[in-house]
């Protein structure tokens, strides 16, 4: 059973004043993630650690942060409660930039500057066929029973032996509430006529192409590569006829807030986000066919020393701690994973115990469904006719 933790004073205040992801990042303004790294100290392209350190890479803005105070704090709790020291590295901009920069040393089996890293279900997929991760030591991370049902048992990692959701995003429509007073529950409300050349999707092609997919009547978690390819056809045609203005990451909030994009296929995040910024002139909603699920994964690298296992598993399951759980969720508005946080969540944020964005209720889990892995070939194959179809 977890241990009863209290709020820290410095996430009250940052949860207070309704600090938000996408907040922090714009009051960053030039310095961005890196500047907001540098102000954290250090640097993961260090050789060897000593024994009390975990060495963290992880999405930028991606965990509670006090911006006063430059920290982190849940992370510094985690610390004060093991004794050990945490280096926090938002290094992820893209999973196969940071597979690209780590892939050389993990064939080699030399030291990456990480014990514990932080890729998409896709990626973690490949991470662990190329025997690139290390099992957990079940006595380590006994908070690891916390994890969601429906996240318990995924192809890449029936038993979750190498790898434990950090959060889960919902993928479905965004939308311009002005311009789209009826909201967009389908793909024909997607391309309804207002919408013309104000259409962004996502450049995350499980997501984009799965919401397609799904809206054909195909079951993304058994998808052919003829239905695949049908989908990337039929966006294909959309850009070439002027519907879609853009396949883009992040970003696509931003031609939202300037009113280039009335509609989107986007993250339940982000869009929580925007309607919280701009007084509900956003809005978001699962399509009636069926949104895409997917979640980014705490994994421990092939390479890190016995010491830095073990430490990662201490982060690990510290994080799986329903009201550290609970803490991180209320900050970063994406899918908690964990069991008992909704429960958490009453002491920490009220409001936000029923959030459809945090904890979806069953009814909803069950219109989310999670894009079936790809063989090595496929994923060649496929991601080269998503970005052909965007006319790279």
């Amino acid at each position: 059973m977890a241990t009863e933790r209290s709020l820290s004073p410095e996430a009250r205040s940052i949860l207070n004043s309704q600090i938000s992801r996408r907040g922090v990042l714009a009051g960053a303004g030039g310095l961005g993630a890196a500047g907001l790294l540098a102000a954290c100290g250090g640097s993961s392209s260090s050789g060897g650690e000593d024994t009390k350190t975990v060495r963290w890479g992880n999405w930028p803005l991606y965990l509670d942060f006090d911006s006063d105070t430059k920290k982190y704090p849940t992370l510094e709790k985690f610390m004060t409660e093991t004794g050990l020291t945490a280096k926090y590295f938002e290094d992820y901009n893209d999973n196969d930039e940071f597979f690209g920069k780590v892939q050389a040393q993990l064939k080699l089996g030399e030291d990456i500057g990480y014990d514990v890293v932080t890729p998409t279900d896709w990626m973690a997929a490949r991470w662990i066929r190329l025997g690139y991760t290390q099992k957990f030591d079940a006595a380590n991370v006994p908070n690891k029973v916390n994890i969601l049902d429906s996240l318990a048992s995924p192809s890449y990692d029936p038993k979750r032996e190498s790898s434990l959701t950090w959060q889960g995003i919902m993928a479905g429509f965004g939308w311009n509430t002005q311009k789209n007073p009826k909201g967009i529950r389908t793909l024909d409300d997607l391309f309804a006529p207002q919408n013309k050349g104000k259409i962004v999707v996502l450049t995350e092609m499980r997501d984009t192409l799965g919401i397609i997919l799904l809206a054909q009547g195909v079951d993304i978690t058994k998808v052919t590569e003829n239905q695949f390819m049908n989908a990337v056809d039929f966006m294909a045609k959309k850009i070439s006829d002027g519907w879609i203005r853009g396949v883009k990451g992040n970003e696509y909030a931003q031609d939202l807030t300037s009113g280039d994009a009335t509609a989107v296929i986007g993250w339940s995040g982000d869009m929580f986000i925007l309607a919280s910024e701009n007084e509900g002139k956003f809005d978001f909603a699962i399509p009636e066919s069926g949104g895409t699920i997917s979640g980014d994964n705490l994994m421990i690298p092939s390479t890190a020393s016995a010491d830095g296992k073990k430490n990662g598993e201490a982060l690990i399951n510290y994080y799986y701690d329903p009201m550290v759980a609970a803490e991180v969720a209320a900050y970063v508005n994406y899918v908690c994973p964990v069991k008992g946080a909704q429960a958490a969540m009453e002491k920490i944020a009220p409001e936000l115990v029923n959030s459809e964005y945090i904890f979806p209720s069953d009814k909803t889990s069950s219109r989310l469904h999670i894009f079936r892995s790809l063989t090595p070939d496929e994923e060649t194959k496929w991601a080269e006719a998503f970005q052909k179809a965007q006319g790279n």
